[in-house]
């Protein structure tokens, strides 16, 4: 029973985003339900921003908190300190640092960190595995809707190495930090580290004026902009190292999804 009322929420949502373009009239729904979930992560992940109607917001937003029940919600308390798993770091705040593999729209953190572009609207590309893309499928289409008003308040595209906050909207976070960093070619320039710096600095100075206690970040910059892994882990942690010196944040944890970058977070604490 439970299931079958979940497919005829996701049958309806993927209704209304068909019927809003009339482009997507020939577009067949699978009759698999991970597959009706995909289609609809993809029609929200195409979807301009714009309004929707109540009914589309409410099933929607039912629809997603029930996803995020089933992955399960990790609270910050739950995340043991660097200082407890690492007893011999020589980080000098690693009592307020930690490090956690997982999906960070689990993390009911104050605030976490979306590695966005410059036009700060979020991935477009269907069902993509950018952390843009798991972020705003996560938190629904008001996430976008947000971002839109924001970029169109400002009137041109997001610089690097700058931050933006909105909603969390379905995330348990309660808080999205938005920030642009720099795209690597071939080698890593002093700018670019330097703005790498700046983004994980920016999120710390609009968290604490926004009165965030926690805020998590994920690997800025590592994935689709091309910045060597390790190198973005050092200036990470370093960065954030030092500006707790001076904070009252209680909380900075390290996202990492890959075992690559978990390994690398771990030798720089150790």
């Amino acid at each position: 029973m439970r299931r079958s009322i979940k497919e005829k929420r996701i049958s309806s949502l993927i209704g209304y985003l068909k019927n809003e373009n009339d482009g997507y009239a020939s577009l067949r729904e699978p009759a698999d339900c991970f597959e009706k979930k995909m289609l609809l992560r993809s029609l929200m992940n195409v979807r301009w921003p714009g309004a929707a109607p109540e009914e589309y917001i409410k099933e929607q937003d039912a629809f997603l908190k029930e996803e995020l029940a089933a992955k399960g919600i990790v609270a910050v308390p739950d995340i043991p300190a660097a200082s407890d798993e690492y007893p011999c770091t020589g980080i000098k705040n690693a009592d307020r640092m930690s490090i956690w593999q997982g999906d960070i729209t689990r993390l009911a953190a104050d605030g976490i960190v979306n590695a966005a572009n410059s036009q700060m609207l979020g991935c477009f590309v269907p069902c993509h595995g950018c952390i843009d893309n798991a972020i705003h499928s996560a938190a629904g289409i008001q996430l976008r809707n947000e971002c839109a008003e924001i970029m169109e308040r400002q009137g041109r595209e997001e610089p690097v190495g700058r931050a933006k906050i909105t909603k969390g909207y379905n995330l348990p976070a309660k808080y999205v930090l938005h920030t642009v960093g720099p795209t690597v070619g071939l080698n890593v320039t002093e700018k670019q580290k330097e703005e790498l710096r700046s983004c994980y600095i920016s999120c710390l100075i609009l968290a604490e004026k926004e009165g965030l206690k926690t805020l998590a970040f994920c690997c800025i910059s590592t994935g689709e902009f091309h910045f060597p892994n390790k190198l973005a882990a050092q200036i990470a942690v370093d960065a954030v190292d030092r500006y707790l010196t001076r904070s009252k944040l209680e909380r900075v944890i390290f996202n990492v999804f890959k075992d690559e970058d978990l390994n690398l977070y771990r030798k720089l604490m150790q």
